[in-house]
C-alpha cells in the first residue's frame, strides 16, 4: 500500500524552485539514497494534494455534468464502472508521505511540519472516503501488511476531524526543530497561520457533509468557519507546475484534436440563460462562444454536449463548447484549488438557512458569488448586474436550491461538487440522466466509485462488497 519511489526526488528537481544541492545531500551510504528530507516530502505532498483534486475531477466532473464526452456512450459519461487505480495510488502516495513527514518531524521536534502533515492527511483521506467510502487507513501506512483491512467510512470521518484538530494544536506550538521551508510549501509558502485557517476550512467542509445525518452540528460548522478564511487571498491552491496546469493540458490536447474537456449541456445551459433567465458573466472566462448563421446573420452562441450522446460535429469545426487554453481554470498557470473562501461562504449560507437565519444565509450566498466572480476575473459592473438580477437577488426568500445552484457554478471541475450533488440528490433544475445511461443503475444517478482493479487483485479478501448505487455513509436517502 506504500508507494515509495525516486519519483519524489525527480518531481522536486523538475519544478526547479529549490536548490538542487538540498535534494542531492541526502546520502549517508554512497551506494543509495535514504528517505528524502522533510522539505522534499513537503514539496511533493503539498503539490500532489492539489493535483489529486484534478485526478478525481477527471471522473467526478462527468457525474456532475460539468464535462461530457465527445464520444457517444463513453463509460464515464454514462456512469458505468471505470477503473480508478490512478487516483487511488496517487492519494495513497501522498498519505504515505504525509505519514513519513509526521514521523520524521516528531523525531526532530518540528511541530509545524507535523501540523501540515495532518492537514494533508485529512484532505487526502477525506477525498478518498467521499468517493470510495471505507478505505484502508489504520493498517495501510506503516507498511506492516500488504493486505490492510478497510476502515469503516463513518469512523474514518471522525479520524479526519481529529486530524484537523490535532493539526491546529501542532501549528500553534513553538517550533524548536526544522521550520517549514517556504519554497517547498506549494500551497501556503510556509505560513503557519494560513495552514491553521485551512485546517478550520476543511473542518467546516467535512462537518457540513453531515447535513443529512443525525451527527450534523451546525454550531460546530459555524465555529470552524469563524476561524477559517477571510478572503480569496486565503485560498489553499497550487499555481506552480512542471509544465502547465493539468486542465490546461486537457485544453491544449483538445486543440490538437486529442478530444477532451468538452463542456456539458447541463453546465452551459445553467450559465447561458437557458435554464435560468440570466446570463452568467463567468461563462466567457471558462470557454469561448462560436459563430453560427441565424436568419442571414452571424451570431455567437454557447452550446454544450449532451452527456452520453457524443459531439455534434467531427471535432475539427467547433459546434460545442470546451475548455480552452485561455480559460480561468484551464490556462497554463491556472490555480488548482484545494478549498476556497467562496466555498466556505456557500457552506455558511447553507448552515444559516438550516438554522432559520435567512438574512445571514442570503448575505453569505451573495458573498460566495462575489468572491468566486472576483477570483475568476469578472468585471465589477458585471458582478453588480448579475447579483442584482431577480433570478439571483432573492433576498430572504432564499432556498436551498438557490445556494446549491450558485455553489455548483463556483465549484467548477472540483470533486467536492460531486459531494454536493449527492447531498442535494442531484436536484439541480433540469438536471437529467445521460443518454444511453447505464441500465444497471435502474434510472438512478451514480452514488460512488467502485474500488480500483488493483485492490481486487491484491487485497480482494478485504475489499467491501459495493455497487455503484451503494451510498457513502453521509449520503442518506
Amino acid at each position: 500500500m506504500k508507494f515509495r519511489s525516486i519519483y519524489i526526488l525527480l518531481f522536486i528537481l523538475s519544478l526547479s524552485v529549490i536548490a538542487c544541492d538540498d535534494y542531492l545531500d541526502i546520502n549517508e551510504n554512497p551506494n543509495g539514497a535514504e528517505i528524502p528530507p522533510l522539505k522534499g516530502l513537503l514539496a511533493y505532498t503539498t503539490h500532489q494534494t492539489a493535483v489529486n483534486t484534478y485526478r478525481l475531477g477527471t471522473t467526478t466532473s462527468y457525474y456532475t455534468q460539468y464535462l461530457a464526452s465527445p464520444n457517444e456512450a463513453s463509460a464515464t459519461d454514462i456512469q458505468e464502472r471505470v477503473n480508478t487505480d490512478n487516483s487511488w495510488e496517487n492519494i495513497y502516495e501522498v498519505m504515505s508521505d504525509a505519514y513519513d513527514i509526521e514521523a520524521l518531524a516528531t523525531e526532530s521536534n518540528s511541530p509545524h511540519y507535523v501540523g501540515v502533515s495532518k492537514v494533508l492527511m485529512a484532505a487526502n483521506l477525506g477525498m478518498s472516503i467521499d468517493v470510495w467510502g471505507g478505505v484502508p487507513y489504520s493498517e495501510a501506512l506503516a507498511f506492516e501488511t500488504l493486505t490492510p483491512a478497510y476502515d469503516n467510512d463513518e469512523a474514518l470521518y471522525t479520524t479526519v476531524i481529529s486530524l484537523l484538530d490535532e493539526a491546529v494544536s501542532e501549528l500553534d506550538k513553538a517550533n524548536e526543530g526544522t521550520e517549514l521551508d517556504p519554497d517547498s510549501d506549494f500551497i501556503h509558502g510556509g505560513g503557519t497561520e494560513a495552514w491553521i485557517k485551512t485546517a478550520y476550512a476543511l473542518k467546516a467542509r467535512y462537518l457540513n457533509h453531515l447535513s443529512g445525518t443525525d451527527k450534523y452540528d451546525p454550531s460546530a460548522v459555524l465555529n470552524a468557519l469563524d476561524n477559517a478564511y477571510e478572503s480569496n487571498d486565503d485560498d489553499a491552491q497550487v499555481t506552480q507546475f512542471q509544465t502547465r496546469n493539468p486542465w490546461a493540458q486537457v485544453a491544449l490536447s483538445n486543440e490538437q484534436l486529442v478530444l477532451g474537456g468538452w463542456l456539458s449541456e447541463q453546465l452551459i445551459d445553467a450559465m447561458n440563460g437557458t435554464t435560468f433567465d440570466v446570463f452568467d458573466p463567468r461563462l466567457p472566462l471558462i470557454t469561448e462562444p462560436f459563430p453560427v448563421e441565424s436568419g442571414g446573420d452571424t451570431i455567437t452562441i454557447y452550446r454544450g454536449t449532451v452527456n452520453g450522446a457524443g459531439r455534434i460535429g467531427d471535432g475539427t469545426i467547433q459546434a460545442e463548447c470546451y475548455l480552452t487554453t485561455g480559460g480561468f481554470y484551464s490556462s497554463t498557470n491556472a490555480p488548482l484549488i484545494l478549498i476556497s473562501y467562496s466555498e466556505l461562504k456557500f457552506i455558511e449560507a447553507e448552515v444559516n438557512l438550516h438554522e432559520g437565519n435567512s438574512a445571514a444565509a442570503y448575505d453569505a450566498y451573495l458573498a460566495g458569488i462575489r468572491a468566486n466572480m472576483e477570483k475568476v476575473g469578472v468585471a465589477a459592473g458585471d458582478i453588480t448586474a448579475y447579483t442584482s438580477d431577480a433570478t439571483v437577488a432573492v433576498g430572504t426568500a432564499i432556498t436551498t436550491d438557490d445556494i446549491f445552484r450558485e455553489k455548483y457554478i463556483a465549484m467548477f471541475l472540483h470533486p467536492e461538487s460531486w459531494v454536493d450533488a449527492r447531498r442535494f440528490d442531484y436536484g439541480y433544475k433540469d438536471f437529467t440522466l445521460p443518454e444511453n445511461h447505464n441500465s444497471l443503475l435502474n434510472g438512478q444517478f451514480i452514488r460512488r466509485f467502485d474500488y480500483p482493479d488493483t485492490e481486487y487483485l491484491r487485497n480482494r479478501n478485504n475489499v467491501p462488497e459495493v455497487e455503484l448505487l451503494t451510498r457513502i455513509w453521509w449520503d442518506n436517502d
